[in-house]
């Protein structure tokens, strides 16, 4: 491990800015329609229970990496084995919400642009940041979030200012039902973006306080939900449901509609910005920890080293994991979430979980 510490406060910001990243961007539970909101704290409550799991396991081996304790508890070999799939698994989320922003940008601003580039100009500055290690990491992300929160309480001025806000569009709640809504739940909400956090088992082991990961992790979890619920209500108010399923990126239609006193419009800057502070911090964190995930198991002394080769793959692997934007947001929903988060963000951690109760139990006793 990386001789560094962060404080409860930064792991606090780094886990909001995670989940918020490349959340804000995508149209969260639009399937229920007037009730996406609701979906989103319902998600909320399951990822405390899936950050309470992480959190069990941290518990139970505090100064080491879960690349390490796998192997304890499944044996070396098996251990390894599941401590590199879920380096692959870090490393291809990095590249999915590296596409997510590449696209964004192409769409937004940059239409000559070729992806590779727009893609490649991000992932450079990610690999300096990494480079540098976790409390670097950390002290970016708590300057970042001021100036992310300073834009969002702004943006929600405005917005309230221009008067585009109809709330009847909110109504009715659950149109197609409790079941619906539960469903939407179960396969979407709860994995992105509260299901992520898992992600965060590898950069616990870092913290200078471990009776804080609990209670930091909570309240961060919380701050997330009600923003996205909150982004998701203000786009469902201004946009309507219709024009808000035919828009891929909901909060900048959402700000579009912005005017004021007919001089002030055109603020898609504060779109912008957001997301790129928020796609920085999250494709930041998922490169670190392949990287440091990669160095531990694999024995190698200087993690620094890693940065640029996992850089270049999760680059490559961001152009060629879908031929369109239309087929990468199809392959996340239908293939993406059933087949890898659900067994890494919850089957995986739960048995690891169990194992570890049983066997420090056994461990007691003897």
């Amino acid at each position: 491990m990386e001789q560094a510490k962060i404080s409860a406060y930064q792991l606090f910001v780094l886990i909001v800015m995670f989940t918020v990243g490349s959340a804000l961007m995508l149209p969260l539970a639009s399937e229920v329609k007037q009730s996406a909101w609701l979906a989103i704290l319902l998600g909320m409550g399951g990822g405390f229970l899936l950050y309470l799991i992480y959190h069990g396991l941290y518990q139970y081996y505090p100064n080491i990496l879960p690349t390490e304790y796998v192997q304890k508890l499944l044996g070396k070999t098996f251990g390894r084995v599941l401590g590199f799939i879920y380096i692959l698994y870090f490393m291809y989320l990095a590249a999915r919400v590296l596409r997510d922003f590449g696209e964004m940008l192409l769409t937004f601003a940059y239409e000559d642009t070729p992806l590779f580039i727009a893609n490649a100009l991000l992932i450079i500055v990610i690999v300096y940041t990494v480079r540098k290690g976790i409390e670097v990491i950390a002290r970016t992300g708590e300057l970042l979030f001021v100036l992310a929160g300073l834009l969002a309480i702004s943006g929600l001025i405005l917005i309230i200012a221009s008067g585009v806000i109809d709330t009847a569009n909110l109504k009715p709640v659950l149109e197609k039902g409790l079941g619906a809504l539960l469903k939407t739940t179960a396969t979407q909400t709860l994995y992105v973006p509260f299901g992520e956090v898992v992600v965060f088992a590898m950069i616990l082991p870092y913290l200078n306080k471990s009776e804080k990961a609990k209670r930091a992790g909570l309240l961060a979890l919380t701050l997330s939900g009600v923003t996205l619920a909150l982004v998701a209500a203000i786009n469902i108010s201004v946009l309507g449901v219709s024009l808000l399923s035919r828009s891929q990126f909901p909060l900048l239609s959402s700000i579009q509609m912005i005017q004021i006193a007919g001089f002030l419009e055109r603020l898609d800057v504060y779109f912008m910005l957001t997301l790129i502070i928020g796609g920085f911090c999250k494709i930041g964190i998922y490169t670190y920890v392949a990287i440091i995930g990669t160095a531990d198991l694999f024995n190698i002394k200087e993690s620094s080293q890693l940065s640029f080769p996992i850089g270049l793959i999760i680059l490559l692997l961001s152009i060629i994991i879908a031929s369109n934007f239309s087929e990468h947001i199809q392959e996340g929903l239908q293939i993406v979430t059933l087949y890898i988060l659900f067994p890494m963000q919850v089957i995986i951690p739960v048995l690891l979980l169990v194992i570890a109760f049983f066997k420090n139990r056994k461990k007691n006793n003897n």
